[in-house]
């Protein structure tokens, strides 16, 4: 009973086998932890799982081998050449532990089916593997914001089988997840941590630092606008204008919550197939100086998004494990570093780092 077990929600996604061929790379020592704020030395005496003790699992809707994921990925440029070949056993045993998602069309199971199912599937992972625990990460792909006839959505089924399995929870993702109202009694039962919801991987991310910039400048914004253009399968979800929605409520939040409201301006989400696992992000923020001196800030965020965020779910794993195993519970607003929408605290990044690394001295004290 050593290892630590990650339950992938979304298992061949893009995000997904980034972080599974990615931490197999940086354990066979080929590549620096370069993204991974928790190998960084603040973190050093936190008592985090070790990268090579994580084991690999999760469900998914899709079968498609994670093996030829990779390769598509390293095809695109998302993950480095010849790392494929090089992680190959390692990407096969992951896929190996992934069983079948839902709900699908056909699927009769009833909600609490469903969760009985997904629970026995997340504990028998850990027994196999004899894992000390295992967390459960929500990466799959963003869901509309309301469900039709009354069930529960994907996401906070996938939630509800990780209470029941008792394990830590993250949602990386904009979608419901464990803060669905008809998870209330379920979280205030179990003994176990939770964090989220989505990942603060890029524009979002330049919000957090930019927005106070302003507000502690006296600098007032008089409008900030937003475009996004990507492509893959994010892009393929984010082009229902529901699930659009989601993302976008989360972008909105931390300028309303840094800027103490929301100024003038939207943020479009359009998808580009030709982009593919890339994505180019624009931000227009019309600010008023010193005797009402109108002025305009301009920025352009050009990445990948599998390689933003996969960093970041290795180290929300690993401090949601260690929470677990400190015998800490409940929302994890220390991590609030990590998402756009988190479980309280500050919006501001430097704020929210400071509360991370004092997390980590917490940690390292036991509890």
């Amino acid at each position: 009973m050593g290892g630590t077990g990650v339950w992938l929600v979304g298992a061949r996604g893009s995000v997904a086998t980034t972080v599974v061929a990615g931490c197999a790379g940086l354990v066979a020592g080929l590549y620096p932890a370069t993204g991974l704020v928790t190998e960084t030395e603040e973190f050093a005496a936190a008592g985090l799982p070790e990268l090579s003790s994580l084991v690999f699992g999760g469900h998914d809707t899709v079968d498609w081998p994670l093996v030829k994921r990779a390769e598509v990925l390293a095809e695109q440029g998302v993950l480095p050449y010849g790392l494929v070949r090089a992680v190959r056993r390692e990407l096969a045993v992951a896929d190996g532990e992934i069983r079948p998602g839902g709900p699908v069309a056909g699927d009769g199971r009833s909600d609490e089916e469903l969760i009985a199912a997904f629970a026995a599937d997340i504990g028998g992972f850990t027994r196999r593997g004899g894992l000390a625990r295992t967390v459960v990460v929500n990466v799959a792909s963003t869901e509309p914001v309301a469900v039709e006839g009354g069930r529960l959505p994907a996401s906070s089924l996938y939630a509800a089988a990780a209470l029941r399995a008792g394990c830590a929870y993250v949602n990386f993702t904009p979608s419901a997840g464990v803060g669905h109202p008809a998870l209330e009694e379920s979280r205030a039962r179990a003994d176990v941590p939770w964090a989220g919801r989505d990942g603060k991987t890029g524009q979002t991310l330049l919000r957090a630092v930019l927005a106070p910039m302003f507000r502690q400048r006296a600098l007032a914004v008089r409008a900030w606008s937003g475009t996004n253009l990507l492509g893959g399968g994010d892009g393929a979800a984010l082009a229902d204008p529901a699930a659009a929605a989601a993302k976008n409520a989360g972008k909105n939040r931390v300028l309303e919550d840094n800027l103490g409201a929301l100024p003038e301006g939207e943020v479009h989400i359009d998808e580009v197939p030709a982009l593919g696992e890339w994505k180019t992000a624009w931000d227009h923020v019309a600010f008023e100086g010193f005797l009402g001196s109108r002025m305009v800030l301009q920025t352009i965020w050009q990445g990948c998004d599998s390689a933003l965020a996969a960093p970041l779910v290795l180290d929300l794993a690993r401090l949601a494990a260690r929470a677990h195993e400190a015998g800490i519970a409940g929302g994890l607003a220390e991590l609030g570093f990590y998402f756009k929408d988190p479980d309280g605290g500050s919006a501001a990044l430097a704020e929210q780092y400071d509360a991370l690394v004092a997390f980590a001295a917490r940690l390292a004290g036991g509890r």
